[in-house]
C-alpha cells in the first residue's frame, strides 16, 4: 500500500509540474505583437504579396518582349520515288535521305508604341499591387484591433459576472437564513435563487463570447487550433489622444497616406495607358527577321561536312504590316478603354467618398463615445452607491429581495455600459489615429 501511495504521489507531482510548465509557457499577446505577427503570417496578406510578385513577373516579361527571339531547328527525312530534293530542289526519282539544321530569329522594331505602353502599364500595375498589398495589411490591422478590444471587453465582462454571482450567492444564503427565521416570504427566497441562476448564466455567456473572440483572433494570427492565446490587459489609466484635427483635416491627411487612394490613382493611369495601347493598333508594325541554315542530301556525292559548307545559307528580312480593316476590332478596343477610364475614375471617387464616410463616422462616434464615457462613469458610480445602500437595507430587513435584485441589475447594467463606452472610446480614437497614418498601439 505504501508503494502505491508513493507512486501516486510521484504521478501527481509530475502532472502538477507539467501543468505548471504548460501554464508558464502560455504566451500573453499584446496588441502590437498581435498586429506584427499577423502581418507576417496571415494568409490574406501572403496572398496579396503573391499578387505583387505576379505583377512583377508580368512587368519583367513585358520588358523582355523588346528582345529578339531565337529558335533552333533540326529535321531528318526520307523519301522515295518521284520527289523534290529538299536541299537542291531538283526533281528526282530516287530514294533520298536529307538533313536540315538551322536557327532563326525575329524582333519587333515598331508596333504603334504598343510594347512601350504595355511596359509602362505593367509598371503601373506593379506599383498598384504594392499599394493593394498595403491595403490588405491595413485591413488585417483594423480587424485585429477590433477583435482584440472585443475580447478585452468580454474578458472584463466575465469579471463583472463572477463578482455578481459571488454577491448573489451570498444573498441566497442570507435569504435562506431569513426564510428559516420566518422574516421573509418564500418568493423572496426564490427571487434570490433566480438571480443567482441568472448570474451563472451570464458567466457562461460572457465566457463563451470571450472564447469566440479568441478563436477569431487566433484565425487572424493563423495560429493552430491547439495553440493557447492570452491577451494583455490595457492600462486603466491610459491617455487617449485628444482630437486636435477636425474631420475634414483628418480626411485631407488620409488622402495622402492611405494606400487605397494611391491604388485608385494608379488604376486610372493604367486604364489611360490601355487606351494608348488600343490606339497603337491603328499604326503599322515593322519587324526584323533572320535565319541561318544548311543541309545534307544523299543524292549528292559530296561528304556531309562539305555539303553543309556548300548549302550554308543566310536570310535577313523586314516585314511591314499596315492595318486597313480588322472588322472594327481596334475601334471597339479604343471605346472599351475609354469606358474603363471613366469606370476607374468613378471607382476612385467612390473610394474617396467611402473613406470620408468612415472618417466622419469615426469622428462623430469618438465625440459621442467621450460624452458617453463620462455619463456612463457617473451612472456607474451612482448605481454602485445605490446598490450599497440597498444592500445595507436588505441586511437590516428594510428591503425586499426583489428590490435588491432590481438594484443589483441596475448596477450591473451600469457597469456594462461603462465598459462598452470605454472600449468604444479606445476603438474610435485608434481609428482616427490610423486614418492619419499613425501606428495603432495601446
Amino acid at each position: 500500500m505504501k508503494i502505491y501511495l508513493i507512486i501516486a504521489s510521484l504521478l501527481f507531482t509530475l502532472f502538477s509540474f507539467g501543468q505548471e510548465t504548460t501554464s508558464n509557457a502560455t504566451k500573453v499577446w499584446s496588441l502590437e505583437e498581435s498586429i506584427a505577427y499577423a502581418l507576417e503570417h496571415n494568409i490574406t496578406v501572403k496572398d496579396a504579396a503573391l499578387n505583387t510578385t505576379l505583377a512583377e513577373v508580368d512587368y519583367n516579361r513585358s520588358k523582355s518582349s523588346r528582345l529578339p527571339n531565337l529558335f533552333g531547328s533540326a529535321s531528318q527525312s526520307f523519301s522515295s520515288g518521284n520527289t523534290i530534293d529538299p536541299i537542291t530542289s531538283d526533281y528526282v526519282t530516287d530514294q533520298i535521305h536529307s538533313t536540315n539544321m538551322g536557327i532563326n530569329s525575329s524582333m519587333t522594331l515598331f508596333q504603334g508604341n504598343q510594347l512601350t505602353n504595355q511596359i509602362k502599364q505593367n509598371k503601373l500595375f506593379l506599383e498598384q499591387s504594392v499599394y493593394l498589398e498595403e491595403v490588405e495589411k491595413n485591413n488585417i490591422e483594423l480587424a485585429i484591433l477590433e477583435t482584440y478590444l472585443q475580447a478585452l471587453y468580454s474578458k472584463e465582462s466575465i469579471v463583472i459576472a463572477e463578482n455578481n454571482l459571488k454577491t448573489s450567492e451570498q444573498e441566497v444564503i442570507r435569504a435562506k437564513t431569513r426564510l428559516d427565521a420566518g422574516t421573509i416570504a418564500l418568493n423572496d427566497y426564490t427571487d434570490a435563487q433566480s438571480q443567482a441562476a441568472t448570474n451563472k448564466y451570464n458567466i457562461i455567456t460572457a465566457k463563451n463570447n470571450y472564447q469566440q473572440y479568441i478563436i477569431e483572433l487566433k484565425q487572424l494570427l493563423e495560429l493552430a487550433p491547439t495553440d493557447t492565446l492570452e491577451i494583455e490587459s490595457i492600462d486603466e489609466n491610459m491617455d487617449l489622444v485628444n482630437l486636435e484635427l477636425n474631420q475634414v483635416e483628418i480626411y485631407s491627411k488620409a488622402l495622402k497616406v492611405l494606400p487605397e487612394i494611391n491604388a485608385s490613382d494608379l488604376s486610372v493611369a493604367a486604364n489611360e495607358k490601355e487606351l494608348d495601347i488600343a490606339k497603337g493598333a491603328y499604326l503599322p508594325s515593322l519587324s526584323l527577321s533572320g535565319s541561318l541554315g544548311s543541309g545534307y542530301t544523299s543524292i549528292n556525292d559530296n561528304t556531309f561536312s562539305d555539303q553543309f559548307d556548300i548549302n550554308f545559307n543566310q536570310k535577313l528580312g523586314l516585314s511591314l504590316t499596315i492595318p486597313i480593316f480588322n472588322r472594327n476590332q481596334t475601334k471597339a478596343a479604343v471605346q472599351t478603354a475609354k469606358i474603363n477610364i471613366e469606370k476607374a475614375e468613378i471607382k476612385k471617387q467612390t473610394t474617396e467618398k467611402e473613406l470620408y464616410r468612415k472618417i466622419e463616422t469615426a469622428y462623430q462616434n469618438t465625440i459621442s463615445a467621450q460624452e458617453q464615457l463620462i455619463a456612463a462613469e457617473a451612472s456607474m458610480l451612482a448605481a454602485e452607491q445605490s446598490y450599497k445602500l440597498a444592500l445595507k437595507k436588505y441586511e437590516l430587513g428594510d428591503l425586499s429581495t426583489t428590490d435588491l435584485v432590481i438594484n443589483q441589475n441596475t448596477y450591473t447594467n451600469a457597469q456594462q455600459n461603462y465598459l462598452q463606452s470605454k472600449y468604444l472610446n479606445i476603438l474610435y480614437h485608434q481609428l482616427l489615429q490610423f486614418y492619419q497614418g499613425n501606428d495603432i498601439k495601446l
